[in-house]
């Protein structure tokens, strides 16, 4: 289920700071009850944000007390499906689309008001943020950042190389990996041409080999308009892929296990490039203000396109402060807070209706992460309640081939390994009783 993110334009308007009118919990005699809001999210770097608009609601609603809590995703994804069953979860909860589906079909997440509906359906957001918001005609999340795949890369080491300018094919990438790689006098590589990711926690390793499957022709489901699926990389586009990965470390290798990578290596000069979401400018300002670095549109193949994974803003059922949770969850959404979750933390904001050109000519790397093309793509993950296990499955059986050196050259090897990972997501989708070949 390919979902197309359209252009957020960047029209300035005025917006009152003001909270957004859903109507506060009286106490007895008319006086305001105090409310303990609890704000939960999965991204700790976000928690400025979130701070800076509970310290100026709580001063516009005194009753009101508002505190922060955000863990690691991986403990936080823990803890939601802990705390949700148990009516024990916070009051607003930052949750990506693929992750809120299981929740929301337990009827553990509840569906907007109409006031926030409307403003959900409003011109504030884009047709796929709006889409990503929302299962069947109810309106249950309010779109909040989106995480988008781009290159970063290097400017001084692309330009030591007498290479002009990024690579606009996957071809190109792989070439000027292969250029950009150093090794010492013992063949060690120091500096990777090309950082993949090789490792690391669940899911996210099959979502980042999918985004460079996904312009030859892979994904990692194929779904029909019924929402029935099947793996989609059991074919030539994902053998490639994988075979990418092979050479780079075992045929003409630019990458090693035994260097750093994502981030921290373009921030230690231990990669020339990497693909990543836009979180890396915020990073990059606080560890390694100096690099010279860009970043570019993902590379185009046989499709060009990118990832769009949105995170939106819900409200569990079992909430005691409901209306208090969708006002806040307004109020967060005002032009002064998603700037500021642009520019100071570097996830890309969905709120379409706010002039977010004052970050663009401070920080231009975001413009990557904006691009528009008649021909480029940005699409999703379907939101299958077992999604999440079908990707960790295979990112475990994606982090085994890679160290499998008997993989290298092996083109046999290669397609077993991946129609064996294939044979594991269909019984997953047949156990799901959606599954259509």
């Amino acid at each position: 289920m390919r979902r197309v993110w359209h252009q957020i334009r960047r029209v300035g308007i005025a917006v009152a700071v003001a909270a957004a009118g859903l109507g506060m919990a009286a106490a007895p005699g008319g006086a305001a009850a105090t409310v303990n809001l609890s704000v939960w999210g999965g991204f700790p770097e976000i928690v400025p944000v979130y701070q800076r608009a509970a310290a100026d609601y709580d001063r516009a609603h005194p009753n009101v007390h508002t505190t922060v809590l955000a863990t690691q995703l991986r403990d936080y994804e823990r803890k939601l499906a802990a705390s949700l069953p148990a009516d024990t979860a916070g009051d607003v909860l930052e949750v990506d689309d693929t992750t809120v589906f299981r929740y929301i079909d337990a009827g553990l997440i509840a569906k907007a008001p109409p006031e926030i509906a409307s403003f959900v359906r409003s011109r504030s957001f884009g047709a796929a943020a709006q889409h990503h918001a929302t299962v069947g005609p109810d309106v249950y999340g309010v779109p909040w950042f989106a995480g988008i795949g781009a290159i970063f890369y290097n400017t001084d080491m692309f330009r030591g190389a007498g290479i002009a300018g990024p690579p606009r094919t996957m071809d190109e990438m792989v070439a000027d990996a292969r250029k950009l790689v150093k090794k010492d006098a013992q063949g060690r590589i120091t500096r990777s041409g090309w950082s993949l990711r090789l490792f690391g926690a669940g899911s996210g390793v099959a979502e980042k080999w999918a985004i460079l499957a996904w312009p030859r022709g892979a994904e990692i489901l194929t779904c029909n308009a019924q929402g029935k699926c099947h793996a989609g990389y059991d074919n030539d586009a994902g053998r490639a892929t994988l075979k990418m990965y092979i050479d780079a470390l075992y045929v003409t290798p630019f990458d090693s296990f035994d260097i750093k990578h994502d981030a921290e290596a373009l921030e230690l000069g231990q990669t020339a490039m990497f693909q990543r979401e836009s979180w890396v400018v915020g990073d990059v300002a606080k560890n390694a203000p100096s690099l010279k670095y860009m970043a570019a549109p993902m590379p185009r193949d046989k499709r060009w396109g990118t990832i769009f994974n949105p995170v939106n803003l819900y409200v569990p059922q079992g909430s005691k402060n409901a209306s208090t949770a969708w006002d806040f969850i307004k109020f967060l959404t005002q032009p002064q807070y998603e700037r500021q979750l642009l520019q100071d933390v570097g996830w890309i904001p969905l709120r379409q209706d706010v002039n977010y050109d004052p970050v663009l000519v401070k920080i231009p790397q975001y413009k990557a992460f904006l691009f528009q093309n008649k021909d480029f793509v940005y699409w999703s993950m379907p939101a299958l309640k077992d999604f999440d296990e079908i990707e960790t499955k295979l990112a475990d059986r994606l982090v085994a081939a890679y160290r499998d050196k008997s993989l290298a050259n092996n083109p046999d090897g290669i397609a077993r390994t991946l129609h064996a990972a294939a044979d594991e997501t269909n019984s997953i989708l047949r156990r799901d009783g959606i599954y259509a070949p």
